[in-house]
């Protein structure tokens, strides 16, 4: 079985080759590891292989992660779905949020960022694939909603993010993610200032790579698969 830091270098190795394939430096897609119901320790390890970036799903987890990591110089980003009534810790211990899909949450972020930590860095997550079962506004939303987003003091309005419905064949894997990268073109023309698409899992990092991912979401390529009969925290 590979270590952690085995899984980490052979990622970043894939990521590297996808890169390379479409002519981008391997410097231009971030890794940001998945570690929601991983362990501290399993973290621990992760930063010692170098891996600075975690996304998290699960508050309360988070939180407790967040606690028992403090001693690293780690970057937090939420990543799941946001509940009005947990914006206040969201606020004040992330630094990265990619699921802001309503301006009530966008607001409340905004307002409840404490005034010594630097704008909190947002995605807006966009349901490009028009799923009922998934979280996101619908593409003819989102601009409306960057603008709203982008004006608020304490947000930094950074660029879209997206789960796109699977697809075993990859020219259809990858016409979602283009979908998202033309959105975020015509929203530049706005705001010239967006400069992330937040795309691509362990499935399918290579088509979101291709289509111009910047940050990738990879859980089980670095961690292994989760035991699902575990409750959600």
């Amino acid at each position: 079985m590979n270590s952690i830091a085995d899984n980490i270098c052979a990622v970043r190795q894939q990521i590297a080759e996808s890169a390379a394939r479409c002519g981008r430096a391997p410097d231009s897609v971030r890794l940001l590891a998945v570690s929601k119901t991983r362990s501290a320790d399993e973290l621990r390890q992760a930063c010692e292989a170098g891996q600075r970036a975690f996304g998290e799903n699960y508050l309360q987890e988070a939180l407790d992660k967040i606690e028992a990591l403090k001693d690293l110089a780690l970057e937090w980003h939420f990543i799941g779905p946001i509940q009005s009534n947990k914006t206040r810790p969201i606020a004040e211990h992330f630094d990265w949020v990619h699921s802001v899909d309503r301006i009530k949450v966008a607001r409340r972020l905004s307002e409840q960022r404490p005034a010594g930590l630097p704008p909190l860095n947002v995605c807006l997550q966009v349901n490009i694939s028009a799923e009922a079962s998934k979280s996101g506004c619908l593409p003819d939303q989102v601009a409306e909603l960057a603008r709203e987003v982008a004006s608020l003091p304490g947000l930094r309005l950074r660029g879209l993010m997206a789960i796109p419905e699977a697809s075993g064949v990859p020219a259809e894997q990858r016409r979602p993610f283009a979908a998202l990268r033309q959105l975020l073109e015509q929203l530049r023309e706005e705001l010239p200032q967006l400069d992330t698409l937040s795309m691509g899992m362990s499935g399918d990092m290579s088509a979101a790579i291709e289509e111009g991912a910047t940050i990738v979401r990879i859980g089980t390529a670095l961690f292994g698969p989760r035991d699902y009969s575990r409750p959600n925290p």
